[in-house]
């Protein structure tokens, strides 16, 4: 699924966890409609980090989801995510929802699809939406050549890629869990 329009990139490093997300609203291939949104946010008290690509209605409705999943299977993060992929792909109208998550908890970064894949990185970086490779490329690089915490990580691979990526900007939202 090619999800444009925004980039959100997961760090973890020493026990920390960091997901950022830019701010930048595209309608259509050419106008930036808003510059500030929050794609990012804490789910279960702020024991779970998530963030969003795609179409915002449908991304609020899957976080709404995820939040009930989460509730259902006491907070663990990858059983409710895998019940949610489960009933993301085989639901008809949930189906047709154009996003994709990107959620972490304090030992496991996940992103869900539509298609029901439940992806876990093998490095301590994930990233998704237009600028996700870039994002992660640069990520991945400050992870193995510098001694970052996992925010700057993830700050400095969103700066990074608002530069090369048009679907990305500098203003950045970032949740942790310490």
């Amino acid at each position: 699924m090619g999800i444009r329009s925004t980039t959100i990139v997961a760090v973890r490093r020493s026990g920390q966890v960091a997901l950022a997300g830019d701010g930048q609203v595209t309608l259509g291939e050419k106008t930036v409609i808003k510059h500030g949104a929050t794609k990012v946010r804490t789910l279960s008290d702020g024991r779970i980090l998530a963030g969003f690509a795609g179409s915002a209605a449908d991304a609020i409705t899957l976080f709404e989801m995820f939040e009930r999943k989460l509730k259902d299977h006491s907070n663990q993060l990858v059983r409710a995510a895998v019940e949610m992929g489960q009933e993301w792909r085989s639901d008809r109208y949930l189906r047709k929802l154009e996003a994709l998550l990107l959620v972490a908890d304090r030992e496991t970064t996940l992103v869900i699809s539509g298609s029901g894949d439940i992806i876990e990185p093998d490095e301590g970086i994930l990233a998704i939406g237009s600028g996700g490779s870039y994002a992660m490329a640069a990520g991945l690089a400050l992870l193995k050549h510098s001694n970052l915490s996992a925010r700057e990580i993830a700050l400095e691979a969103l700066r990074i890629t608002s530069e090369i990526c048009v679907f990305t900007n500098n203003r950045i939202s970032i949740v942790e869990l310490p």
